[in-house]
């Protein structure tokens, strides 16, 4: 059986050597590679390297960090399947990462059953939703037909505010753009995240990219 490959960019090192061990031990799949940033992995498309299955790249690093490398595969192997890793739950960095073209987000204290589960689905399905993103759009029935009754629910301007929340505006400065005071901002919040079934925004970003709602 052909070993599903990865390349590991991250610039602690130690981290790093751990995530390599975990991969490797898991049946079908192999490291190609540990960068440190992201500066060292364009050097290795430039130098054609083997082009991995998946990569899995930190947020912070220096040099050349998560957001500025996802720029750049965006323009460059657009086509390159990416998770990114993060230290902390920043929703600001996660979001700029997916609308960048990651094609999903893992907290670095993962535990490794779902660690494994989160790159069979990159790799398999395109992206990965965290476990509350994932439980909660579990549908019965047509998953394209549940899609498209869950957005008709959708008021116009729900929709107006779906696609602001989709962009890297604040909750604050969506109020601003949209002329409505935060308190009415928090109320389309919580109908829309209702009516799509998700908790996050996070998770309302990867569910709108994930069904081409927008162009993020």
């Amino acid at each position: 059986m052909k070993k599903k490959t990865v390349v590991v960019v991250d610039d602690h090192l130690l981290f790093a050597q751990s995530l390599e061990s975990l991969i490797t031990n898991i049946e079908g799949y192999e490291v190609l590679e540990i960068l440190k940033n992201g500066k060292e992995l364009t050097q290795y498309y430039l130098h054609k390297r083997k082009k991995p299955d998946l990569i899995l790249l930190d947020v912070k690093m220096p040099i050349m960090d998560g957001i500025q490398t996802m720029q750049w595969l965006k323009e460059n192997q657009s086509e390159q399947k990416v998770l990114a890793l993060t230290m902390e739950d920043d929703e600001e960095t996660i979001i700029k990462m997916l609308r960048a073209g990651a094609r999903g987000y893992l907290l670095k204290d993962i535990h490794p059953e779902n660690f494994e589960f989160a790159m069979k689905m990159v790799i398999e399905q395109g992206f990965y939703y965290s476990t509350k993103v994932e439980t909660a759009l579990k549908y019965s029935g047509s998953m394209d037909d549940q899609n498209e009754n869950l957005a008709d629910k959708l008021t116009d301007r729900e929709w107006v505010f779906l696609k602001y929340a989709c962009s890297e505006l604040t909750y604050k400065d969506i109020a601003k753009e949209m002329k409505l005071s935060p308190k009415t901002i928090e109320n389309y919040r919580e109908a829309v995240f209702k009516k799509l079934q998700v908790r996050t925004r996070v998770g309302l970003v990867i569910y709108c990219m994930k069904n081409k709602f927008f162009k993020l």
